[in-house]
């Protein structure tokens, strides 16, 4: 049979050109059994299958509930086979070519409960008071608190957050004006416990002097968060590994938490409590709404609750 020896010589290509391990050459040989049985079933040869029939294959792994990331592995083996059959002369045409990928879906992002993000806010301040503290620890600790009030309160891109300027943790006004992506400006709340919070770091940063011991912080220059990186101002790898710490400070998994959870969070737990959606792609900076669309399964579950809770007929039924 001409599918089996064309099946042959592409894993042999493969292992003598290209190197390919045991295991790689056991996850082709799968996808090809696979595919050539559907062939078998569809009286086709390799080097006879078109377009309509690599897709019928892509439909029948559909009807069979793969995963769209599964499926698009299992079609980039058969794209590589065609193409092997059709530089080598085996094939007249390549029939993958006009045959496109199965979309895979956007993962959803990872999001803390509001329990969890005020149990690492409530950690957070506590550090700051703990007794016998030296300034510099009071010093770190006061950033790390005024950081994750600023970011659960804005919603800020942790690049945002990082170079804000120390003018903004002296404003009056309830909001801050942010240059974003593309130098875009925006509007985002601040609430009083991230003013406070703001207002109570800068205190202490301005008392003079530099914060001791590795990672110390700088009070002179213009940034709300000065630090000795090449910047002027703290780094996002630096957040992020301060804020590992604080997380497990706090009882959470180091893995849950990052900088960009918490703006998820920002942004999930706006629309919990009945936020519109176009509202959040304002404060979040996103230029097409398709980008703030990741949060829809929040929506969804708000429509069922109200439906549960507000439907006459709903405890009927």
């Amino acid at each position: 049979m001409k599918a089996g020896r064309h099946a042959g010589l592409f894993l042999d290509m493969l292992a003598a050109e290209r190197g390919a391990s045991k295991n790689t050459l056991d996850a082709y040989r799968r996808d090809l059994e696979d595919y050539l049985a559907y062939l078998g079933q569809a009286g086709r040869e390799p080097d006879g299958a078109d377009a309509a029939t690599v897709r019928g294959f892509m439909a029948s792994l559909e009807e069979r509930g793969l995963k769209a990331s599964s499926a698009a592995r299992r079609l980039s083996a058969v794209r590589q086979f065609h193409r092997f059959l059709y530089v080598e002369g085996y094939a007249a045409v390549d029939p993958t070519a006009a045959v496109q990928a199965p979309k895979k879906g956007r993962a959803l992002p990872k999001v803390l409960s509001v329990e969890q993000v005020d149990i690492l806010l409530r950690v957070a301040h506590e550090a700051v008071g703990r007794e016998g503290a030296s300034r510099p620890e009071r010093l770190r600790a006061a950033r790390m608190a005024c950081l994750l009030e600023l970011l659960y309160a804005t919603g800020l891109r942790v690049s945002e957050l990082i170079a804000l300027p120390r003018s903004a943790a002296k404003t009056r006004e309830r909001f801050l004006i942010v240059r974003g992506k593309g130098g875009k400006e925006r509007l985002v709340p601040l609430t009083d416990a991230a003013r406070s919070a703001a207002r109570a770091y800068l205190d202490l940063l301005e008392e003079g002097g530099q914060a001791g011991g590795k990672g110390g912080t700088k009070p002179g220059g213009g940034w709300l968060f000065p630090s000795d990186s090449e910047s002027g101002h703290l780094t996002r790898q630096a957040f992020a590994r301060d804020l590992k710490a604080a997380a497990g400070a706090a009882g959470l998994r180091a893995d849950l938490v990052s900088p960009h959870v918490l703006r998820h969070a920002f942004a999930s737990h706006l629309l919990q409590n009945g936020a519109d959606l176009r509202v959040v792609q304002e404060l979040l900076g996103h230029s097409d709404i398709s980008t703030t669309q990741i949060y829809t399964h929040v929506l969804d579950e708000r429509l069922k609750s109200m439906v549960r809770d507000l439907h006459p007929l709903a405890e009927e039924r």
